[in-house]
């Protein structure tokens, strides 16, 4: 019986099948566990559980004569010829895998077809030979399974060594989570979902959840870049424990007014609103001088912080995205600062910024960047002494820091979704009065294009204010909002039919 379904007691919370047609013998460390003439369709059962819990000891349920179905379609089970056993396991062990295996049908009353299907899409499956996922590497996002799955593993004979299994180019589809929805599965369900039906951590006081945990700091090689970022913010961190020490209103004001002139004119209005989406047009001296007070916010050149910006609305949410909590909370508020490499790996080169980088402006910004807010450093240093420098660069690049980078984390996590996004974009109001605006993240991700974040008139919206002025005395032109009919489309189908309904 251990013959018909192999089992993998491994230390993870979820439930994970792969369902598998057999059009040649499959074998499992060389020998034969399945033929054609036998069992057509099988499933392999990999179970997770935490660490010493078996799971439901109490039942004890016959193979043989268990009638299971995976669909509506209900197929009697075969009498079986004789399979010599296999010699690589003791009867103990054979007694240890079935047990398992029959306490997890029992309950959850999953599918086993044992005679050839009548439905021509099951002999196009492939024969898959190596369904047991490795347990020195990741599966499926969850990082490295603990020791206690390598004991196990060792325990019951399984080669640990071979490839994790893939399910995304599997035809048969199969719905999870398994408990919820196991009596219910079809021909037409996907086994495509199977990040979704494992238990992930969540985001305090939110409802997203952390699925694929990443670190950053160890376990891999920092190149120059990292190491220099990550001294800069450093760096900028330290000034600021000097600022209780070297208060007056003079270095005060400096800061509040950086702040405005960096993190309105510069992050806000220029490398996002104007610079990565395009959102309104400014004669080009006027560009040049709002893209020049962000490079004094010592956030990157505008190159490279339009080309990531780009990229996270491209890939927002999915593994690809430069910056999303699903991977941690911190990862996307900042410690994906200090990896370039994985932009690279996930995004490619910087390819998608060339109407910056065919300007000569742009292109001097990027190879003299470091110059610029160090020569801000020294004029400050000059004017007002230490007591500048603290306030003016350390204490106001790291406020400017922490709020840009809340867009990125906080308003992702926290707050209501008011368009059909498709992402975990929300509106977060304390953040938009941080951000000049830009935490009306929801409506921004329904409609980059838009130079207006804050669609109702109680969504305070700075940048936007300082855009119309432009627009008012002639110097912004183009400038785009999304009309009602493209609201529409981004509408919710709930606030469609209240508005029809209206």
């Amino acid at each position: 019986m251990s013959e018909d379904i192999m089992a993998q007691v491994m230390t993870r919370e979820a439930l994970i099948f792969s369902v598998l047609c057999v059009g040649k013998p499959i074998t499992l460390q060389g020998s034969t566990v399945l033929s054609s003439h036998t069992l057509p369709l099988y499933i392999t059962a990999h179970i997770f559980f935490k660490a010493n819990q078996p799971i439901f000891p109490h039942h004890k349920v016959h193979l043989v004569t268990l009638h299971i179905t995976i669909t509506t379609l209900h197929i009697k089970t075969k009498p079986k010829p004789n399979i010599p056993p296999n010699p690589s396991f003791t009867s103990q062990k054979v007694r240890h895998v079935t047990k398992t295996i029959h306490s997890f049908i029992s309950s959850f009353h999953m599918a086993l077809i044992t005679s050839q299907p009548k439905n021509p899409i099951l002999h196009r499956f492939t024969t898959v030979h190596r369904a047991i996922p490795r347990l020195d590497k990741t599966v499926f996002g969850l990082g490295p399974f603990s020791h206690n799955a390598r004991e196990i593993n060792k325990n019951s004979n399984f080669n640990s060594k071979t490839s994790k299994l893939s399910l995304r180019n599997n035809p048969f589809t199969y719905n999870m989570p398994v408990i919820a929805k196991a009596n219910a599965a079809s021909y037409g369900e996907a086994l495509e979902g199977v990040e979704g039906s494992l238990k992930h951590r969540k985001i305090l006081l939110s409802d997203v959840e952390v699925k694929r945990e990443r670190s950053v700091f160890f376990g891999r090689k920092w190149n120059s870049l990292d190491v220099g970022t990550a001294f800069m913010v450093l760096v900028m961190h330290v000034l600021c424990l000097f600022a209780p020490f070297h208060f007056n209103w003079k270095a005060f004001w400096v800061a509040v007014g950086l702040y405005f002139v960096t993190g309105l004119f510069g992050i806000t209005l220029s490398f996002h609103r104007n610079l990565s989406h395009r959102s309104f047009k400014v004669p080009k001296w006027l560009e040049y001088f709002f893209a020049y007070c962000g490079v004094l916010a010592l956030q990157g050149n505008p190159i490279d912080w339009v080309s990531t910006h780009r990229y996270h609305h491209q890939f927002c949410d999915s593994e690809r995205d430069p910056h999303s909590p699903t991977e941690g909370f911190w990862f996307s508020h900042i410690s994906w600062l200090f990896d370039s490499n994985s932009i690279i790996e996930r995004c490619g080169e910087p390819n998608n910024v060339g109407d910056l980088e065919k300007q000569p402006f742009y292109r001097f910004i990027r190879t003299t960047y470091l110059v610029h807010p160090f020569a801000l450093g020294a004029v400050l240093y000059a004017i007002g002494g230490f007591p500048f420098i603290v306030w003016g660069m350390g204490v106001r690049v790291v406020w400017v820091y922490h709020i840009t980078w809340l867009v990125n984390s906080a308003c992702h996590v926290w707050g209501k979704q008011a368009w059909n996004t498709r992402d975990l974009s929300r509106n977060n109001w304390w953040v938009a009065l941080l951000a000049f605006g830009e935490g009306w993240h929801n409506n921004h991700h329904a409609f980059e294009y838009s130079a207006r974040h804050g669609l109702d008139w109680w969504q305070l919206d700075m940048t936007w204010l300082v855009v119309r002025f432009l627009q008012v005395i002639g110097l912004a032109t183009d400038v785009k909002v999304p009309s009602e009919s493209q609201k529409l489309r981004m509408a919710f189908s709930t606030d469609i039919d209240n508005t029809i309904a209206t």
